[in-house]
């Protein structure tokens, strides 16, 4: 099985249609998985339109909670608020001391000095992870909840359980025939989900776009692939919109040996897609129109090549 990641430098350049889209073609051929590990911004299920097989809350850190009945905040000990560096904890006159969970980084020095020992600790719920079936294979996929944040365990959670169902399918009893292919929608920019995404994987697609940043930000992960030793290669997104700027990416990529896979052009088809939950592939083919649809087969065909 070939672990398949596909990142970009920054949000935007079109990362999740490209990864339907590679969708729509492999599996026409190939057994596949997919994970969706840009859990900050999930929406791989847009166009996917999974029936969900299973649902798990997913808990990371811890949160201080105050218990207005132990808190002696009303006898002028503001020990929690003078120690919170973050700023999460509030004097009110109605309920005494009162943390902000928003703002809570959950370092537990609060919990630690309390004289009253007033302050709960319990695990942060942070979201769900789901298995779901899909028209193109399976897939594993996440929803943070309003306000938490993406410390890269629910990243490694989600790609965990792709990996598993690639293996022995989604009853898990190896019945089944491994999957060829796990394709990632991995998280964008350099951070730590981004590592969690990649890490261990065969190879990286790095879709950018031509733009000043978007060299900028290709540089950036390149780099990061170069860091964990893991093959890069790059798909330059919306092409045309500035053939001059493709043209100074496709040759910085030649200059340090990182093979391009193709460009696709800017084209109307992608966004009517979008709006009509399909990849652009099904779309385009739906409706007759053949430029996008050979650009990614094109692509798929190259990587295709290159990681066997």
């Amino acid at each position: 099985m070939k672990e398949i990641v596909i990142i970009s430098g920054k949000g935007g350049t079109g990362k999740t249609s490209i990864t339907a889209a590679l969708a729509a073609i492999a599996s026409r051929k190939h057994r596949m998985v997919f994970a969706d590990c840009d859990v900050d911004a999930s929406d791989l299920h847009l166009v996917f339109n999974p029936e969900v097989l299973e649902t798990k809350d997913f808990y990371s850190g811890h949160v201080a909670r105050i218990d207005p009945q132990k808190c002696i905040s009303y006898g002028e000990c503001t020990v929690c608020k003078d120690l919170c560096r973050f700023d999460s904890i509030r004097y009110s006159h109605t309920t005494g001391m009162v943390i902000d969970e928003t703002a809570c980084e959950g370092c537990g020095v609060c919990v630690r000095f309390c004289p009253a020992r007033a302050i709960e600790f319990p695990d942060r719920y942070c979201g769900e992870s789901f298995v779901s079936n899909t028209r193109f294979g399976p897939l594993v996929h996440a929803a943070l909840d309003i306000g938490a944040e993406n410390s890269g365990k629910l990243v490694t959670l989600v790609r965990t359980a792709a990996k598993k169902i690639a293996e022995k399918g989604i009853s898990g009893t190896g019945e089944n025939p491994p999957a060829e292919y796990l394709i990632v929608d991995g998280s964008p920019g350099t951070g730590c989900p981004v590592i969690a995404s990649i890490t261990g994987c065969d190879a990286v697609v790095i879709v950018t776009e031509p733009t000043l940043s978007g060299l900028h930000d290709l540089e950036r992960v390149v780099a990061l692939a170069k860091h964990f030793s893991i093959p890069a290669y790059v798909c330059v997104n919306k092409y045309d919109i500035n053939e001059a700027q493709s043209n100074e990416i496709i040759a910085w990529c030649e200059a340090h040996g990182v093979p391009v896979l193709g460009t696709v052009p800017w084209h109307r088809s992608i966004t009517s897609a979008q709006i009509e939950g399909l990849s652009v592939v099904e779309y385009a083919e739906k409706h007759g129109e053949t430029t996008v649809p050979d650009a990614m087969r094109t692509i798929w065909e190259n990587l295709w090549e290159l990681t066997q």
